[in-house]
């Protein structure tokens, strides 16, 4: 997203569909989808946007060089298809998490625990609750932090969701994808299917750290 908005940012901005899109805002998202070029646009051809479009083709060639740089698991070793940033303005990914503590839990409090199948203990500041459904970010340990905050021990924990912005290639809805969460402490990549896309902001369900042989690159 922040991407785009520094693509709109040098594009002329007269909306005047020359390109074929409907406005500059749209031919920036298709810029940077890479299913449009610059030489669609007619008014960058001016000498006075010279030094923009100069800068857009450094700015689409760079984008475009590590769009196909494809991450990969540190503990496993796995291609994955796109490595998950924080939503903007975020700290981490989001978690929705299955938690099956009888504590009574609310917004703001952190909590310890471990997903299930991660040998990792971690530490999550909650955003919201539903029905026994946490939303969090993950913060790690609090004295790493030097955060004197106290901690609720929850348990284990099942991660049923992820939220987050797509660095790379964005699949479609419904599709079966490999991910590397950007703050993985291990660096394993997950499974799991995108429900919901919007730019390159993603909600990707049932999620499991078994990579199974039909989570193919697209």
């Amino acid at each position: 997203m922040e991407k785009t908005k520094n693509i709109l940012e040098l594009l002329p901005g007269f909306n005047c569909g020359a390109c074929g899109a409907r406005n500059c805002s749209e031919f920036a998202q298709q810029l940077q989808a890479g299913i449009s070029s610059l030489a669609a646009c007619p008014i960058l051809k001016q000498d006075r946007f010279r030094e923009n479009k100069s800068i857009l083709t450094s700015i689409l060639n760079d984008f475009s060089c590590k769009k196909h740089q494809k991450p990969q698991g540190l503990i496993d070793g796995v291609t994955a298809d796109f490595r998950l940033h924080p939503l903007p303005g975020e700290s981490s990914c989001r978690e929705t998490l299955a938690c099956f503590s009888s504590t009574k839990l609310e917004e703001g409090q952190i909590i310890r625990y471990r997903p299930l199948g991660c040998p990792i203990i971690h530490f999550g500041r909650i955003i919201s609750t539903n029905h026994g459904l946490l939303d969090v970010w993950v913060i790690g340990p609090c004295k790493l932090l030097g955060c004197d905050e106290n901690f609720i021990d929850v348990g284990i924990c099942m991660v049923l969701s992820f939220q987050g912005t797509i660095e790379g290639e964005c699949p479609r809805v419904g599709q079966t994808v490999k991910f590397l969460p950007a703050h993985c402490m291990m660096g394993k990549v997950h499974a799991g299917i995108i429900v919901q896309l919007e730019d390159n902001c993603t909600r990707i369900d049932c999620i499991d750290l078994k990579v199974w042989e039909h989570c193919r690159e697209f």
